[in-house]
């Protein structure tokens, strides 16, 4: 049986003991842990990484509401050079503990396809935040990420002549076999 790896820093509440007023976790990642956060998302680098959070306890789970704050590098998609970018994302996720009896066969099941988020469901006593917040940062990510005055025309790539890549070569070679001498 294998475990699951140890989360990249610590953010892990506990339901059970979570007070009725909630409580606060804030995460600032040190070096160790942003570089580990950069390998994770394959990114070039995360210079700042913070994250203020208020819990709350919820129907039997909780509610993280809160913010994300991080300064990341990332691979230009034209000249592969670093391109920096600030990330600034609110947080607001629900977690509820997991149905404990599986229906009835032939039972109606209610989705509410209107809400804007489906709450995450939890197994056990305790909530790994980590991962939560390295999602948020992932989706954030710029997924085509290029310095603004990078182009294709700024290689020097010239893109309108129909004779030019490897395709047209091939087409060129295909012509050249089917001529007779």
């Amino acid at each position: 049986m294998s475990r699951a790896e140890p989360p990249i820093f610590d953010a892990v509440v506990r339901i059970d003991k979570l007070p009725a007023g909630g409580r606060s976790v804030d995460v600032d990642a040190d070096a160790d842990s942003r570089a580990a956060i950069a390998a994770a998302l394959n990114i070039l680098a995360v210079d700042r990484f913070t994250a203020r959070l208020t819990i709350v306890p919820l129907r039997g789970g909780l509610r993280a509401q809160g913010h994300l704050d991080a300064e990341i590098a990332q691979a230009s998609v034209v000249s592969f050079e670093p391109v920096p970018a600030t990330i600034s994302e609110p947080i607001d996720r629900i977690f509820l503990p997991a149905p404990r009896d599986n229906p009835a066969p032939g039972s109606e099941s209610f989705i509410d396809l209107e809400d804007d988020d489906f709450p995450d469901h939890i197994d056990g006593p305790e909530v790994d935040l980590s991962a939560l917040l390295l999602e948020t940062l992932a989706l954030a990510l710029d997924p085509y990420p290029r310095k603004d005055s990078e182009s294709l025309d700024s290689l020097g790539l010239v893109r309108d002549q129909p004779d030019a890549g490897p395709f047209a070569k091939l087409a060129g070679l295909k012509r050249n076999d089917g001529e007779t001498d």
